[in-house]
């Protein structure tokens, strides 16, 4: 019995240590959080393991666990029409709200789902619950791009599959189709997928192509660079759940189709090393010194090697490619964007990546408008429903859904 008893107690602690982990007391729902990423850890090692033994890639591993049990059928409801279909190749699920008459114009907004370029789906109950609801809440009709993902494709692909998907949208004969507003249109996403309406929104506005321009664009904790790992926001967060530093540096590698082994080159800013010359203007453009408030910089300091990698670079070019980094367009470029909604949580890596952008795109004369929640941490707009359901999931949703339908 004692036996028995030692070794419920010994798994027990021994479960309790690989859950806990420090976290800044200002965080929403700490000890909720540690569960989840706990579990996020968990499949993630998983996963790792399968991929040291060639059974599978540790991507897939990974994004099987995420999406096995949320995938959902197109299922409408009393309010809201959804179908899946297909826009130039792309699929798509499109939320229709069924309130007004049948001649009514509606608003629109193209969403594209997070997920490191690598995971999610937008059939997944945590997207398909926000494009359900915000097609219920504005009256509108909401398409959800399920681009293509590594390790299948790599970049350009996923860009390419939003890109075309949102342009094949805005021909007019398909906004049309479905009652939209050609003036009303937004472009949106999350995390990897706004690091693809960035760029997807600044590839329209150069499209000449292209009659109808989106009237917003918002971004949800949008990852925008990958030149420099050590903004403050990379150091102050770079051990705080769900998104590790190294974690976001593996997630761009897997993307771009670079060596895993530059993984420790990218982590210490080697491939932005001074002695690159063809590094220095896209540099300048992720300069946090100059970008960011002094709230934020606090007492961090620049990690700028003077001697680097130029490997990494040669190896994997579209580090420098805007449409994979949508920060450093020039400024002609962001001129040309609409109104844009930037939503940042202060423990988050990729917090000062939506904040210098939100400040670029000021400087070039965008209206912008910035929510910056102090207790939000990264993916959380999408963990407010069950069995996650943390409050600051609740809040971010409710204040996105509510400055779209007082702008769009």
């Amino acid at each position: 019995m004692k036996s028995t008893l030692g070794f419920v107690f010994f798994c027990f602690v021994l479960t309790a240590y690989y859950i806990y982990i420090p976290l800044p007391h200002t965080i929403s729902e700490p000890w909720k959080l540690m569960m989840l990423d706990a579990t996020f850890r968990g499949v993630q090692h998983l996963g790792n393991l399968a991929h040291s033994l060639e059974l599978s890639h540790h991507i897939k591993v990974l994004n099987f666990a995420v999406t096995f049990f949320g995938m959902l059928s197109p299922t409408s409801s009393e309010g809201v029409r959804v179908t899946d279909t297909v826009f130039d190749g792309v699929q798509v699920r499109v939320f229709e709200a069924t309130r007004g008459s049948d001649s009514e114009l509606k608003r629109s907004v193209v969403y594209i789902h997070g997920g490191g370029w690598s995971l999610g789906s937008a059939r997944m109950q945590s997207y398909d619950y926000l494009c359900r609801k915000m097609a219920e809440d504005l009256n509108a009709v909401v398409v959800s791009v399920d681009y293509r993902l590594a390790p299948e494709v790599h970049f350009p692909e996923q860009y390419n599959d939003a890109y075309l998907g949102t342009k094949h949208f805005l021909l007019p004969e398909v906004l049309a189709k479905y009652s939209v507003d050609p003036n009303r249109v937004a472009v949106s996403g999350d995390s990897a997928g706004g690091n693809l309406a960035a760029a997807v929104s600044q590839q329209l506005a150069l499209d000449s192509s292209v009659t109808n321009k989106p009237k917003l664009q918002s971004l949800i904790y949008p990852v925008l660079q990958a030149l420099d790992f050590n903004t403050p926001s990379y150091q102050q967060n770079r051990d705080v759940p769900i998104l590790y530093r190294p974690l976001m540096v593996k997630f761009w590698l897997e993307y771009l189709n670079g060596d895993p082994s530059f993984l420790h080159s990218l982590l210490v800013n080697n491939h932005t090393s001074l002695d690159l010359s063809q590094i220095a203007t896209s540099r300048e453009k992720v300069n946090w010194t100059s970008l960011l408030p002094s709230a934020l910089k606090k007492n961090y300091k620049p990690v700028v090697q003077a001697t680097g990698t130029p490997k990494v670079i040669q190896e994997v070019p579209a580090l420098l490619d805007v449409r994979a980094a949508p920060l450093i367009a020039d400024e002609d470029v962001l001129k040309l964007l609409p109104q844009t909604y930037v939503l940042t949580c202060e423990h988050d890596v990729l917090r000062d990546d939506g904040i210098m952008y939100a400040r670029r795109l000021e400087q070039a004369g965008i209206r912008v408008s910035h929510d910056h929640y102090e207790d939000g941490f990264h993916g959380c707009m999408i963990f407010g429903l069950w069995p996650t359901y943390f409050s600051i999931g609740i809040r971010t949703m409710h204040n996105y859904i509510k400055w779209l339908d007082q702008n769009l």
